[in-house]
């Protein structure tokens, strides 16, 4: 059976800012989809451990410091309830779905390691990672407009409700990833393990272009081109 057509684990997160090295979590969901199961999703709301949510950031996803504070959970606890969490979908083998999955995998491995909890990439089981923004930018290089979780959603025919809460925007990333496999029969042939190792290419390579781009005016920029999380020795000793 092809990848797509199980059980898929979505993930997401809504954070403090958009450096993945340094933002914290603000909410989170990790949801199980597919394969002919019932949908179920766990979902988190920190404290920041104290520090402050910047008013971009609550504009994006609507989380103040204030409610943070006075309705999240402790921040340690929640990092490694979804590392447990992810762990365990990872043991059963199932793809872990994450729209820019760079993002989104470097910040819980850097939360995990301020916390001296073991990251994803040092558990039993395969991390596996499914990424429909790589993968789109692969499949349609040359489509124009913007490439958003939402764009995607448009594109794919996918319905959207409360973009920018994790709760669903991982739900509609898994269902992004569904709709790719099955529109590209060449993805859905690939075994999990291909795919995987594919999008690690498709990502160095998008991140070789853009970057080629960007010295056109900058000389000195850079784009990161690991995935699906930042190495720590590259990452400043975060």
């Amino acid at each position: 059976m092809s990848w797509h057509l199980g059980r898929l684990a979505g993930f997401d997160l809504e954070t403090t800012g958009p450096d993945p090295l340094t933002a914290r979590i603000v909410t989170a969901c990790v949801v199980q989809c597919g394969g002919g199961q019932d949908t179920a999703s766990t979902t988190w709301l920190t404290d920041v451990d104290g520090h402050e949510i910047p008013d971009e950031a609550a504009a994006i996803h609507g989380v103040t410091t204030a409610r943070a504070r006075a309705e999240g959970v402790d921040l340690r606890a929640a990092v490694e309830q979804i590392l447990d969490t992810l762990a365990v979908a990872m043991a059963a083998g199932t793809p872990l779905v994450a729209m820019n999955a760079r993002y989104d995998f470097t910040v819980l491995d850097r939360e995990a390691r301020r916390y001296g909890m073991t990251p994803l990439t040092g558990r039993p089981g395969q991390f596996r990672v499914v990424d429909p923004f790589v993968i789109d930018k692969q499949v349609d290089r040359y489509r124009r407009g913007k490439r958003t979780l939402t764009a995607l959603c448009q594109y794919y025919a996918v319905p959207l409700d409360g973009a920018h809460s994790a709760d669903a925007d991982a739900l509609a990333a898994c269902r992004v990833a569904w709709r790719q496999g099955t529109r590209y029969p060449a993805l859905a042939a690939m075994s999990l393990d291909e795919l995987h190792t594919a999008q690690t290419a498709w990502a160095a390579d998008q991140a070789a272009g853009l970057q080629e781009y960007f010295r056109k005016a900058n000389p000195d920029a850079y784009v990161e081109p690991a995935w699906p999380v930042i190495p720590h020795q590259t990452g400043g000793g975060q």
